[in-house]
């Protein structure tokens, strides 16, 4: 794809998924067929959250007071945040502020729901619009200031260890999610700069779009006891002592689904995994005057028996050409398409033709559920692979700030380096190399810093972001 953000732009609004024009900066209109894509990707999510968690909702104003509780919080949003003063013509006795994150507007209602030992732990999620006045160039979906796609959990815990192993199980909850989104995914702790605003860490997930930049997708924070002390979140142990709680929250937003869209997307459009692609195949009657009819009954009768095995499925009996339809179904990234016309009816078959490779083969109708169930399945875990393919290949093991700079200005990618993980150092390598430190990979066992020359305590990336 030779220029990514023209394609982007462009395939959001030709697959009609979005609607930019809303007249004010950063915001938008999703369409049909964009918020059937945006559900069934939630849907996913919110299937792996329920085991453990459950759904709640929270009003979108939080008061002053409480936003300003948590001052290392509000002042990591303090340029963002979005404030009401009147309530009509009536100037209100205290500002109120559109969300820029939850954890101001629930962590006041945890202090009233948490007061035993017994009442831990607690999960909960919410899936709602946060604000943020995003004063960089805005992109749809990417950098916006309405989210309207952030799902957010919070928990809270009895001790430290446990709060530590909630960070570990969303992790291996978000793993699970982006396999079946087929996206590839970096796991890093963030930089001390660059963790969640009064977060004790940051554990983030991060892929690579078609321009070589990466872009966030997923972040897990551990908050120890910081937001507890200052909501007193606090609970009576089984000895009668009271303790603070140790939380966590982890959030996705809109993001995800821009990442769904550029990692498999090509030229001829969108390319949309089986799993969330709200028409996951769609049936093309080729018509001839003689026998039309006929084809058409056979596509309605097949149509209703996938339905009624739980595929979501299109008949495209519009009175047009039959290429015209290949190109509108392609283009909105339709896994499977099933042609049928009169020559097949005879021989009880169908033509499947796959989005993802182009194949095309004949079924017998007979045989057919069977056939697009393993195809479906198939063309997952191609876009899986071809994506981990991508993003493997692009990340470069470099041992000078020069290569790294050299490397990022002709090829972009994701740079590998020793890094001895002082903040000093890694803000100084941001500023000459020009690009973000996304985070520690590991632990580095031999060698020194790239940069300063100090033993090099982490293997670390860098990259260009969004």
């Amino acid at each position: 794809m030779t220029n990514f953000s023209e394609w982007f732009h462009d395939i959001l609004e030709e697959a009609e998924l979005i609607d930019s024009r809303y007249p004010i900066k950063g915001m938008h209109v999703w369409l049909p067929h964009g918020f059937q894509l945006r559900k069934e990707i939630l849907n996913i999510l919110k299937n792996i959250l329920d085991r453990e968690h459950e759904e709640v909702l929270f009003p979108l104003l939080i008061p002053e007071s409480e936003l300003a509780k948590e001052g290392m919080h509000i002042k990591g949003f303090e340029e963002e945040v979005y404030w009401i003063t009147h309530g009509g013509l009536t100037e209100l006795k205290q500002k109120l502020a559109l969300r820029p994150t939850s954890e101001t507007a629930m962590y006041p209602m945890f202090a009233l729901w948490v007061r035993s030992h017994n009442d831990l732990p607690l999960k909960i999620y919410q899936t709602v619009n946060t604000f943020r006045y995003e004063t960089k160039h805005t992109r749809p979906l990417i950098r916006i200031r309405e989210i309207t796609t952030f799902t957010e959990a919070h928990t809270v815990h009895s001790s430290r260890k446990e709060a530590e192993d909630q960070v570990d199980k969303a992790i291996e909850f978000y793993k699970e999610y982006f396999d079946l989104l087929a996206l590839p995914y970096l796991i890093t702790q963030r930089p001390v700069w660059d963790k969640f605003p009064g977060a004790d860490y940051t554990m983030a997930f991060d892929t690579i779009m078609p321009d070589g930049k990466t872009l966030q997708i997923g972040t897990v924070h551990n908050l120890d006891q910081s937001f507890a002390q200052t909501f007193d979140i606090s609970f009576e142990n089984p000895a009668g002592e009271h303790e603070l709680g140790y939380q966590t929250c982890y959030g996705i937003s809109d993001r995800v689904i821009a990442s769904v869209i550029g990692v498999h997307g090509d030229e001829a459009g969108l390319c949309l995994p089986p799993n969330v692609a709200p028409n996951q195949m769609v049936i093309v009657p080729i018509i001839f005057k003689k026998e039309g009819q006929e084809v058409l009954e056979k596509c309605r009768i097949l149509k209703t028996s996938l339905q009624k095995q739980g595929f979501r499925i299109h008949l495209d009996d519009r009175d047009i050409r039959a290429g015209k339809k290949y190109y509108d179904w392609e283009m909105r990234g339709v896994p499977l398409r099933i042609e049928i016309g009169p020559r097949d009816l005879k021989n009880n078959s169908a033509v499947i033709a796959r989005r993802d490779t182009g194949e095309k083969f004949k079924v017998d109708l007979d045989n057919i559920t069977e056939k697009v169930t393993e195809t479906l399945n198939s063309i997952t875990s191609n876009l899986r692979e071809k994506a981990w393919e991508k993003l493997n290949s692009s990340i470069k093991q470099v041992d000078s700030v020069e290569e790294a700079q050299k490397q990022i200005e002709e090829s972009k990618g994701i740079i590998s380096f020793a890094w001895c993980g002082r903040e000093e150092c890694g803000k100084d390598i941001e500023e000459k190399v020009r690009v973000d430190i996304l985070g520690i990979q590991g632990k580095e066992k031999n060698g020194n810093c790239f940069h300063c020359g100090s033993n090099a305590k982490y293997r670390a990336l860098l990259s260009k972001t969004y």
